[in-house]
C-alpha cells in the first residue's frame, strides 16, 4: 500500500490552524486546507518543499457548498494510492462575548455552523468519497473544554462544541459498524495563545464574568504557542489508539 497521506484541514490561515497546516507539510503528504484567507506563507513553505498544498478560500460558515465541492474533489482522486487520510475540523467563529440576546442572528447562524454544522456535513462528505478507500481513514475534530463546561459570554461556541463532541461520539458509532471504517476523536487542545484568546481577554468584564482567568493566564504565561499545541494535536492523531476514546483532552495523553 503506498505511504502517502492525505490531509484536509480547516482554518489553515491563522492560529493554530496555520501551525498544523505548516507541520503537515511534508514527503509523501498531499494537503488541502479550506479558510476564508490564503496563506501565502503555507503555499510558499509546501512550493519550496515540493509538496503538494491546494487552498479553498471559502467560508465555512455556507457549508453546503464547501461540503459538496470536498466530495467532489476527493471522488476525483485515486484512492489507492493513498495509505491514510484525514480530515481535521479545526475552524470554529466567536460571536462578540456577551450573552445570546446581545449578539446577531446573523453572528449566532454563523458561529453555529462553521462551528458544527461545517464539521458534520465535511465529516459526510469524506465519508461517503472515502468508503471504497482501503487506508487508514480518520477524523479530527478540534473541540474546547468549553464543550464540557459552560462559560457566561460565549453560549453559541460552548454549544458548538458540546454539539461536536456528541456529535464524534454519535458517528465513531456508525464507523464502528463499518469495514475499514473511520476513526474519529473529538480532541480539547488546550488554551492556546491566539487571536481567539485576544478577543476574550478583550471582552467587557460586564457581560464576561470569566475575563479575568483569561487574563491571568496571558500574564501566568499558561497558554501553549500555536506550534507546541499542533505538535501535540499531530502526535495524538498519530497514536495507534487513536479513536479508542472518541473524546478526549490532550492534556489526559
Amino acid at each position: 500500500m503506498s505511504g502517502r497521506k492525505l490531509f484536509v484541514l480547516t482554518g489553515a490561515s491563522r492560529g493554530m490552524g496555520a501551525a498544523l497546516a505548516e507541520q503537515l507539510i511534508a514527503p509523501d503528504h498531499v494537503l488541502l486546507c479550506i479558510a476564508r484567507r490564503h496563506n501565502d506563507g503555507l503555499a510558499a513553505q509546501a512550493e519550496a518543499a515540493g509538496v503538494r498544498c491546494e487552498q479553498w478560500a471559502l467560508d465555512l460558515a455556507e457549508p453546503v457548498g464547501a461540503a459538496a465541492r470536498l466530495q467532489g474533489w476527493l471522488g476525483a482522486l485515486d484512492g489507492a494510492s493513498f495509505g491514510a487520510a484525514t480530515l481535521v475540523n479545526n475552524a470554529a467563529a466567536l460571536t462578540r462575548i456577551g450573552p445570546v440576546d446581545e449578539c446577531s442572528d446573523v453572528d449566532l447562524s454563523a458561529a453555529m455552523r462553521v462551528g458544527l454544522e461545517a464539521p458534520l456535513l465535511l465529516s459526510a462528505a469524506f465519508l461517503r468519497a472515502t468508503r471504497s478507500w482501503t487506508g487508514d481513514k480518520r477524523i479530527l475534530n478540534i473541540s474546547s473544554g468549553l464543550g464540557r463546561r459552560a462559560m457566561a459570554g460565549q453560549a453559541s461556541y460552548c454549544a458548538a462544541k458540546a454539539g461536536m463532541d456528541h456529535l464524534t461520539r454519535a458517528m465513531a458509532l456508525d464507523e464502528a459498524n463499518r469495514p475499514n471504517g473511520a476513526r474519529l476523536v473529538s480532541l480539547a487542545p488546550g488554551v492556546i495563545d491566539t487571536d481567539m484568546q485576544v478577543q476574550l481577554r478583550s471582552g467587557e468584564a460586564a457581560g464576561f464574568p470569566e475575563k479575568a482567568n483569561f487574563v491571568g493566564l496571558k500574564e501566568r504565561g499558561q497558554l501553549s504557542s500555536p506550534a507546541d499545541a499542533a505538535a501535540r494535536l499531530l502526535a495524538y492523531l498519530a497514536r495507534p489508539d487513536f479513536g479508542a476514546n472518541p473524546v478526549a483532552d490532550v492534556r489526559d495523553a
